[in-house]
């Protein structure tokens, strides 16, 4: 009797360990994946490290006094930087392949509308990251650098480093990638009925507050560059609203019809504690009145 009782027991937990390591062998097989097309966009990189660095720099050459060039201070930076640019160059690469393969492992545990939803949010997302960067290259940078050459103190020769180059360009390039991720973030918010779009709109002067900290956390202590990231922030921060406020439609007006109805009912049963309560005076009153009618 014992065992038969105990046999669907055990035949549940086997199957709920199969499950386990089969999603583990599949988390494995995309992990595999990931690294190999970031294996072969490096190796194709590593052979042209050294003008993709060239490339990669001109923003800064541009505003380097006459006759200076930049330095390499380290034993071995003029390998390693242009082939760490090579290497982090593939990662960036190779996001939409990453996001691919994590989407194709969480999928099927989302419904249908959640599908919906999270598909135009994944390629925005990947959108709005590369924008940032060639946002902070094409305009931050030649302000940045412009800014700093009119500022050399006088007897002081400005010859930047490659390695120091690369780390503050890497920094600013995911800096403004995340910071361009802000209407992502909104939706998302709305979406969970976590806040409102009408919330969001009262909340605004703490929004830009917050923006130009963050401009003052994420970027170097400069006034340009802080600003440059705390307005598109900002700014970005209005897109998102106004897109929810497409994207969300149905599930705002759903929200919406759900929070009148919790007042309307709020109000209901408000109005008959109250009339409970005045019913219970009356009959007090009543009562006081028959024991002592004087």
């Amino acid at each position: 009797m014992n065992d038969e009782t105990t046999k669907p027991k055990d035949n549940q937990g086997d199957s709920q360990e199969q499950t386990f390591i089969s999603h583990l062998i599949e988390l494995r097989d995309r992990l595999l994946r990931v690294v190999m097309v970031m294996g072969v966009i490096t190796i194709a990189l590593m052979t042209v490290a050294n003008d993709l660095y060239y490339y990669f720099s001109l923003p800064i050459q541009h505003y380097l006094p006459e006759n200076t060039s930049m330095i390499a201070v380290g034993v071995i930076s003029p390998i390693f930087t242009p082939l760490k640019l090579a290497l982090i160059g593939a990662f960036f690469i190779s996001i939409p392949f990453i996001l691919y393969q994590a989407w194709g492992f969480i999928a099927p545990g989302l419904y249908q509308k959640e599908k919906r939803l999270a598909v135009p949010l994944l390629i925005s997302s990947i959108i709005l990251f590369y924008m940032g960067m060639a946002f902070a290259y094409a305009v931050v940078f030649p302000l940045v650098f412009q800014f700093t050459a009119n500022f050399i103190p006088t007897g002081i020769e400005y010859k930047p480093d490659i390695a120091d180059y690369l780390d503050f360009s890497l920094k600013m390039f995911f800096a403004f990638g995340v910071a361009f991720e802000v209407p992502i973030a909104t939706i998302i918010l709305i979406a969970a009925g976590i806040t409102t779009p009408e919330n969001l709109a009262q909340k605004r002067p703490y929004i830009i507050v917050g923006a130009f900290v963050l401009g003052m956390l994420l970027t170097p202590p400069d006034v340009i560059s802080q600003i440059m990231l705390a307005l598109p922030m900002w700014l970005l921060f209005e897109v998102g609203i106004i897109a929810s406020k497409f994207m969300l439609k149905d599930r705002l007006a759903r929200m919406k019809k759900e929070q009148q109805q919790y007042e309307e009912e709020a109000a209901a049963s408000t109005d008959d504690e109250l009339d409970e309560e005045f019913e219970r005076a009356i009959r007090e009153e009543e009562e006081i009145n028959k024991k002592d009618p004087l």
